[in-house]
């Protein structure tokens, strides 16, 4: 596993990048590949990503917010189709 020194801090990563880090993380626990000293390393980590991905989620949100004047709409899915009656 990398070394948390090696690891740039969630801020320097895209959303992208961290959701990324984060979902190889989880698969790697959840294999039982990794030991314990390890795991508790990857579960901070993954901590991190995650609290780091929560904030980039709510940021675009309420950026959308403000975009749709502060109305979020519920999305229908027939309106895309274009089959809503």
């Amino acid at each position: 596993m990398k070394k948390a020194a090696d690891a740039k801090a969630p801020e320097e990563l895209s959303f992208e990048q961290a959701l990324d880090e984060l979902d190889g993380l989880v698969r790697k626990m959840e294999s039982g590949e990794l030991g314990l000293d390890d795991s508790i390393a990857a579960y901070r980590r993954g901590a991190e990503l995650a609290r780091y991905c929560q904030v980039r989620l709510s940021a675009a949100e309420q950026e959308i917010r403000k975009l749709d004047n502060d109305v979020l709409k519920t999305l229908n899915p027939d309106e895309l189709r274009g089959t809503e009656p």
